[in-house]
């Protein structure tokens, strides 16, 4: 469904756009996107609309059905020779185009969605917010799986594909054809900034 319209409380949100994963090779260079993100921070903060900046230190683990003998297989397996995997220090640092600013909200994640074991609804909620614009690497899994959580708790959702990527561009059109039409409307970059309230003169 193609993005129609925006409510006046409307928040933009950034998945993992963050120094480990906003890079090259994705599914399409990374340049483009993050200047349609961009774009989309710079309108958002001019309208004093709230900005959630999303980064992730965690992972989903391991299954807790399995033994305990076949998940440390499992783990050894994944680790490899030289041991389980390590992540660079500045792994989870927001990429500096972001530009946080003391405005924005930060939420750090340790799963996939946003939503998840974070406080993310309820600051949210605080400010009235009803509907989202969901941004980010990767579609098919941090954003896709936070619209979906949206979705569920009652919020209106849009993607801005254009500003999203993923490991693979079979991911991305999957979920931007059929995973995410099921949960919010779908538009461009800018299709959304021609939705965003005029600024006041």
């Amino acid at each position: 469904m193609t993005v129609t319209t925006l409510d006046p409380t409307v928040a933009l949100v950034a998945i993992d756009l963050q120094k480990g994963i906003a890079v090259d090779p994705r599914a399409h260079p990374v340049a483009p996107v993050v200047a349609n993100v961009v774009a989309l921070l710079d309108a958002f903060r001019a309208r004093e609309l709230p900005v959630v900046l999303v980064n992730v230190t965690g992972g989903t683990g391991v299954r807790t059905d399995r033994s305990a003998a076949q998940a440390a297989a499992a783990s050894s397996s994944a680790a490899g020779p030289s041991g389980p995997r390590t992540f660079p220090a500045d792994f989870a640092e927001l990429i500096p185009e972001l530009d946080a600013h003391a405005s924005d909200i930060l939420i750090t994640k340790q799963t996939v969605g946003a939503f998840t074991g974070t406080d993310l609804e309820a600051r949210l909620r605080e400010r009235g917010v009803t509907q989202l614009v969901v941004v980010g690497i990767a579609t098919s899994a941090g954003v896709e799986s936070t619209v979906r959580a949206a979705a569920d708790l009652g919020f209106h959702v849009s993607v801005a594909t254009d500003a999203c990527t993923d490991t693979s561009i079979a991911g991305h059109e999957a979920s931007v054809s059929a995973g995410l039409p099921r949960f919010a409307e779908t538009g461009t970059t800018a299709e959304v900034l021609t939705l965003l309230p005029a600024l006041a003169r």
